[in-house]
């Protein structure tokens, strides 16, 4: 029995002494201080307890990006034509190119120019004569091979579009100035205006704004929001009620306040209703009375609508007089060319186009600057 007790102990002695050692040896792998080989995991902690957690290292705040893509801090360029006529210019490149590739000038050659500015919508009178020009310019000899027909046509869009005077949008001095707006609906009437009273009002002018298109509630209220992001007074009248007599009301205001420019939105209904043309002639003529002074009547065109907005711009034409375009939804279409048909053929100036959605996109027409973009 003693003989029993003698050997328990013993061995306890000898398994002592082994962890003993073995936790020494552990020690002397480890540098003094430093931390564990492998971190465990924090145990998630339970309902209603507080769990400390280490605060990772900082990081580097991130960069904001709006829907555009551009980074912020970042200069935008600003809208211009070029950049508008994107679609337009896709569609004919493809002919241009394929033209500049080939040795000679053929019938094929006539073909693909002419089908090229159909497509664009520049107009089948318009085309015929600008293909019959060059043609007999190659017959007699004066033009070589594709790239002088291009290069032709290019001039030659240039300088009947640059033949068009007064593209630039008139002001009386000293006068109580009126500009009348008129188009169908649809067609973004009454924002161009609330544009181009941002842009009048930050060049320095004074401006009102006359709701004259009383047949529809939400044309005043459109105008009323712009005419609030411009810090621009607007004269309305009752739903339904005369448009020229708010005009009239509108144009006295502006003379008694000092206004500079009174801009007048109208009715859009069909233009091929007699009332409304009717309408538009005694808006035009009350807008002029004594102190007012119509310097401008500016016709509102979709450029999507293609040549369907050449009937619309005959009809106006002849009934208040317009004089210029503005067109808008360029960049939306490819068919750019409807400006070469308006101005060729109805001997409007476009003095306004739209390139975008924004108070900035709408920008005076440069005739030479189109025709560049569209050969780019």
């Amino acid at each position: 029995m003693v003989l029993w007790i003698v050997l328990v102990i013993l061995l306890l002695a000898l398994l002592g002494v082994g962890l003993v050692v073995v936790g020494r040896g552990r020690s002397r792998r480890r540098a003094p201080g430093a931390p564990p080989a492998q971190a465990q995991p924090t145990p998630p902690a339970s309902p209603g307890s507080v769990a400390t957690v280490e605060a990772p290292p900082p990081r580097a705040p991130p960069v904001e990006v709006p829907v555009d893509g551009t980074q912020v801090g970042t200069p935008i360029a600003p809208a211009d034509l070029h950049q508008g006529m994107g679609k337009t210019r896709g569609l004919v490149s493809g002919y241009f190119r394929a033209l500049r590739a080939r040795a000679s000038v053929d019938a094929r050659t006539w073909d693909d120019i002419e089908e090229a500015l159909l497509r664009a919508d520049v107009g089948v009178a318009t085309t015929t004569r600008l293909l019959e020009d060059l043609q007999g310019r190659v017959q007699r000899g004066e033009l070589r091979g594709p790239d002088a027909v291009l290069g032709a046509l290019h001039d030659d869009l240039r300088g009947s579009l640059a033949t068009q005077a007064g593209t630039a949008l008139r002001v009386d001095e000293g006068e109580t100035n009126v500009w009348l707006f008129v188009g169908v609906n649809g067609v973004g009437k009454t924002t161009t205006i609330g544009k181009i009273a941002r842009q009048q009002q930050a060049n320095g002018r004074s401006v009102l704004l006359a709701a004259g298109d009383t047949f529809r509630a939400a044309a005043a209220q459109q105008l009323e929001m712009w005419g609030d992001r411009a810090g621009v007074p607007v004269v309305r009248g009752a739903e339904g009620g005369d448009p020229s007599a708010v005009v009239f009301d509108a144009v006295q205001r502006a003379a008694a306040r000092g206004h500079d420019l009174v801009l007048a939105d109208t009715a859009g209904r069909l233009h091929t209703k007699v009332n409304l043309v009717e309408e538009l002639m005694k808006i035009r003529r009350v807008a002029d009375r004594d102190p007012g002074h119509v310097t401008e009547v500016l016709l509102v065109l979709d450029a999507t609508t293609g040549q369907n907005g050449l009937t619309q711009a005959r009809q106006f034409l002849d009934a208040v007089e317009v004089t210029g375009v503005v067109l808008t939804k360029l960049d939306g279409t490819a068919k750019g060319g409807i400006v070469v048909a308006i101005q060729r053929e109805l001997g409007l100036p476009v003095k306004l186009v739209g390139v975008g959605e924004g108070p900035d996109d709408l920008i005076p027409f440069d005739s030479a600057a189109f025709v560049d973009a569209l050969f780019a």
